[in-house]
């Protein structure tokens, strides 16, 4: 990885890690400077204590929930519980009793707890939920804007269920969960669930709301096919949209990234 995607990446991860903190991402802003790895390691290790704490107890309450019709438990869930306590012991039963019971619950409680699930714990449950679950939960967080929350799970579920996600996501929402994405190697794939009729949106999404970093990190992570095809639509561009992208990319110092794209936003 280049120096510049490091940095980039960076900056993605100390959002993430304020979000589990709960704090403002200003606090943590001297970490721009560590490797990303580090970073990420210490947001794994902050949710791991945090998913860990009271763990014993936990699952003796997802064992005795058994005893329990779905409705029944997603009503206690839903108003007795809350998200936080849901999202913990969501990692604690099996796919099919999470599957039961989320589809008995409201897409906006489900968006409040994916908002506090770890996806690595939850993986199997989201997995294995209705495309119209899955569909009216990313709607939700899509209004509510919840960027990291998608981010999170795009790199954690099958990419089926991934794409339905994404589906209910307009250009500028595509820019920013890519940048937050935890896996950047599923760049690609999210670019690939958008027909090319999309790619002139997403610059210009980038131009009007001043997401070029966004845009370039999604861009340099692509393969040289990848690049191929954008190519065309980046050269159709307006010429003051073209100079200004080539312009960004050079501060960011991933102009050179860019392979064809680099010739077509400088022509």
């Amino acid at each position: 990885m280049s120096d510049a995607l490091d940095r980039l990446e960076a900056r993605a991860e100390v959002l993430k890690l304020a979000r589990v903190l709960g704090a403002d991402p200003e606090r943590f802003g001297f970490l721009r400077d560590v490797p990303t790895a580090d970073i990420r390691k210490l947001r794994e290790q902050v949710t791991d204590t945090l998913f860990d704490a009271n763990l014993g107890a936990l699952r003796r309450m997802a064992a005795a929930s058994r005893l329990l019709p779905a409705a029944v438990l997603a009503g206690i869930a839903e108003k007795a519980f809350g998200p936080l306590l849901a999202a913990r012991m969501a990692g604690l039963v099996d796919a099919g009793r999470g599957v039961e019971i989320a589809g008995r619950l409201s897409p906006a409680f489900l968006a409040d707890v994916a908002a506090e699930l770890d996806p690595r714990r939850a993986a199997h449950i989201v997995a294995r939920l209705p495309t119209g679950t899955v569909t009216a939960v990313s709607g939700e967080l899509r209004r509510r804007e919840d960027w990291i929350t998608l981010g999170r799970f795009v790199g954690q579920v099958p990419d089926e269920v991934a794409a339905v996600g994404l589906s209910v996501l307009d250009d500028l929402a595509v820019l920013r969960v890519a940048f937050l994405l935890d896996d950047k190697g599923k760049a690609g794939f999210l670019l690939g669930t958008l027909p090319e009729s999309r790619y002139r949106g997403l610059v210009l999404a980038a131009h009007e709301h001043d997401l070029w970093y966004a845009l370039f990190d999604l861009l340099a992570r692509l393969d040289a096919q990848q690049h191929e095809r954008l190519a065309p639509t980046a050269a159709e561009l307006a010429p003051d949209v073209r100079a200004t992208a080539a312009e960004q990319a050079r501060e960011l110092g991933l102009l050179d990234a860019l392979g064809p794209l680099r010739d077509a936003f400088l022509s």
